[in-house]
Formats: structure tokens, sequence, C-alpha cells
């Protein structure tokens, strides 16, 4: 599949769409074998297996390449990755080149999950991953059906989608478009107050409690940034939806998954879910 030329930046050009693979880029150079086996804690722990010894992976929206690569020092037989950012697909490689340049089962390409064209070429997996990317497709809930549909009969589906917070949600769509019209020049007139709105509570409750600076110090995001990155991904990351859990459970059990697991959250940031496509 080919991305037509141009689509993705004039999207960005049009502040209709943040670059995340750019913040990417900053990550991989601080990128280390501690967070690498945090990746892969996370993934056992979230899929509640020692390991993916034999079993395919797809990686939906892979970012940084990250847990692509977590997901290969696991012992997935096979893993595909893709991601619309070309930023992002580089970075995968970037990684690809720097651990397992060798592997063959380990593909990487640019491509968008609302391509049905292409999906229809993947076959189906026996895990699909995808965490906090689906609510950036501007089409989240077909992004979510095409995302199952990719999963194998019997295999599990992990998403991690915005939490629906009402007013809060709406008020943060309109920071985040806000932000990717801006010019880059200005942008900081809306990160910088973003910032400070969510890292002054926390500071506040560290220092409350007698260890000031703790949570700043001791920061892993699920990805593996640094608190900055979070925040510039968080304030840029448009297109913005958001779901209830309830939401999502209705919709994936009405297309033949059971829930095996879910964490929910009452912040800014996603709820994950493990879905099992039924026999």
């Amino acid at each position: 599949m080919v991305i037509p030329a141009g689509e993705f930046e004039r999207d960005v050009a049009d502040g209709e769409r943040f670059e995340f693979g750019k913040n990417w880029q900053r990550f991989l150079s601080r990128l280390n074998e501690n967070r690498i086996i945090e990746a892969e804690k996370s993934i056992k722990e979230k899929l509640a297996v020692e390991n993916l010894d034999g079993l395919s992976f797809l990686d939906i929206g892979c970012g940084s390449g990250l847990f692509s690569l977590a997901a290969v020092r696991l012992g997935a037989k096979s893993v595909r990755s893709f991601d619309y950012d070309p930023y992002s697909a580089a970075c995968c490689r970037e990684l690809k080149q720097r651990y397992f340049p060798d592997k063959r089962d380990w593909s990487i390409e640019q491509a968008s999950v609302l391509d049905e064209t292409y999906l229809h070429g993947l076959g189906q997996f026996d895990i699909v991953y995808s965490w906090g990317v689906l609510h950036h497709t501007g089409q989240m809930w077909k992004a979510i059906e095409n995302a199952a549909d990719l999963v194998k009969t019997g295999g599990k589906l992990f998403i991690a989608i915005y939490n629906d917070q009402g007013i809060p949600s709406r008020i943060w769509r309109m920071v985040k478009k806000t932000y990717n019209k801006l010019p880059s020049s200005l942008r900081f007139l809306v990160l910088y107050p973003s910032f400070l709105f969510i890292w002054i509570p926390i500071s506040l409750r560290d220092l409350f409690i007698g260890k000031p600076g703790k949570t700043w110090r001791e920061y892993v995001g699920d990805r593996g940034m640094s608190p900055w990155e979070d925040v510039i991904d968080w304030v840029g990351g448009y297109p913005f939806e958001v779901a209830t859990p309830g939401q999502i459970f209705t919709y994936l059990h009405s297309r033949g998954f059971s829930l095996e697991g879910m964490n929910t959250t009452y912040n800014l940031g996603c709820n994950e879910f493990v879905f099992l496509r039924g026999r």
C-alpha cells in the first residue's frame, strides 16, 4: 500500500494532524535496555502471557517501534508493524536496524488502519496490539472495527482508547485543535500552560507527602516517553476522539469479542482493554 504523495504532510500543514513521529525520533536517542524491558513487562502483564512464542503480532500505529521490538524479543514468530506517520514508520525501521537487522519476519510499513484494501492483504493475527492510536485516526469506530477484523478466532485484541470525561474532553479537543492550527513558533502559548496544568497538581501532591519530585524522577510512560514528551504528545494529539468503557465493551461484544481484561482511568489517560475473539 502506498500513502498518496503529500497526504500526511497536507493534513499536518492544515492543522488537522499532529506529527507524532517527530516526538518519537527524540525518544529514540534515549532508548535503553531498561525501557525495552519495561515494554516487555507491559505486554506480558496486559496480555497475561509469559512470552509470545509461536504467535503472530500486529502493531497498529507502531510509533517508535518499541512494542514491536518487545514482541520480537518475547518470541513472536512474526511481527508486522505499520503507522500512518512516515516519521513513526522510520523510527520503527531504525529500531529494527539496531537490534534485529536480519529478521525477515518483522515487516514495517507506512499505512493507514482506515485503508481496507491494505488491511485485507494482511491476513489475521494471534495478537493485534494498538496502544493509544485508533482515537487519532479521525474515524475511531471504523478504526476499531478494522482492527478487530484482523484478529484470528481465539486471538486477542489489545487497545487503549482515551477516556470520555464529558466536558473536559471537549475542552481538551479545542486545546489540541488550537495547538495544531498555530504556527510552530507560537505553540508554546498552548503547550506551556498545559504542562503547568498537568504537572503542578502532581508536584504539589508529591510535596505534600514529603517526596518532592518523586513522580517526575520515577516517571515511565506507557510507551517509554519522558514527562515532557508525553505532554507534547498529549497536547498535540489530534485528531482526538474518546469513548467510555461501556461503549467500547458494547461495540466489540456485539462483534463476537469477550472482555478478558480492562484497566480504567478517571483522568486524562486511556482505558485499556484486552478482548478475546470468540471461537
